[in-house]
């Protein structure tokens, strides 16, 4: 592939692993598509999934997915810790190689008018491909969530879609859409109950609580671990790295007495930024990934 653009979307599914594998059938045995990854999480009751492919076979099978999608998800019946607001919640395209920002919001609207068209599933485009600035954030997008959509859109000036019907579709909600560049999901476990405290945390670290400028973060309860969790996003790891939130969630979580117990990355990690990592706790300087074994292979 010369042109490629990175996609990965999220899914309000993480239990029924027969209609998971029925959506991420969309992805598998494309032309110019290649399925790179797809995790699910029970807690969150959500999906994520990483493909790459050329610009149009990519928009096609997001089509399809977008359509099986709503076809097996009823959002009247979801319940999950992460914020959502439709079946499928968010579809990023993301340039890779060979394309540009440019290239990732077309296909981005490409794939929502065509999806809007045969589904009847609104879009908010956000990110790069906002219409308005108050779109851009994906948080400000989703407040209100699958439940407050309806009565938000009913403010056409601020939240009239971009594609598709005015309202939200009945069991489908509402997806953004839209081109960004390359961030990272990434979330901390804390030895503690008590989602309370990974909240405070999670405000400590998020931008808009005066954080760090380039991380998203939310306190969430994993109900079957029985532990908090800080769920993050960084939207820039070469501003704000990896072991930088790392390193912060844990000195503010020892004001409570909790510890970290781990933390995990959810789809895929620039190699950059392990690299990052492996040079701060390592004390290995100018590590280039060139030295890394399979990046030679």
């Amino acid at each position: 592939m010369d042109r490629i653009i990175e996609c990965v979307p999220n899914f309000s599914e993480g239990r029924d692993l027969d209609k998971i594998e029925k959506i991420v059938d969309s992805f598998r045995g494309k032309e110019g598509v290649k399925l790179l990854d797809y995790t699910s999480d029970k807690d969150h009751n959500r999906s994520v999934v990483t493909v790459i492919g050329e610009p149009e076979p990519l928009r096609d099978a997001m089509v399809e997915a977008i359509g099986k999608a709503v076809e097996l998800i009823d959002m009247t019946k979801h319940e999950g810790q992460h914020p959502r607001m439709g079946c499928v919640d968010v579809i990023p395209f993301i340039p890779i190689r060979g394309v540009t920002v440019e290239d990732a919001d077309r296909i981005a609207k490409e794939t929502a008018a065509a999806a809007s068209e045969k589904f009847g599933q609104p879009f908010f485009l956000y990110e790069k491909s906002a219409a308005a600035p108050h779109r851009e954030n994906l948080a400000k997008v989703r407040q209100g969530q699958f439940e407050g959509m309806a009565e938000k859109m009913k403010d056409q000036e601020m939240w009239k879609p971009d594609f598709g019907p005015d309202t939200i579709h009945p069991t489908g909600g509402v997806t953004a859409i839209g081109a960004r560049m390359p961030l990272i999901a990434y979330n901390i476990n804390l030895d503690t109950p008590n989602v309370e405290i990974a909240q405070k945390i999670a405000d400590k670290i998020r931008h808009v609580k005066g954080g760090f400028c380039y991380c998203k973060a939310m306190g969430v309860m994993l109900e079957d671990r029985g532990i908090a969790q800080v769920s993050m996003n960084l939207t820039d790891y070469t501003k704000t790295a990896v072991y930088t939130v790392f390193e912060t969630v844990r000195m503010e979580a020892r004001r409570y007495g909790v510890n970290v117990l781990g933390s995990e990355v959810v789809g895929l990690i620039p190699v950059q930024a392990m690299v990052d990592c492996a040079e701060y706790y390592l004390g290995i300087e100018n590590f280039d990934p060139g030295q890394v074994l399979e990046t030679r292979l």
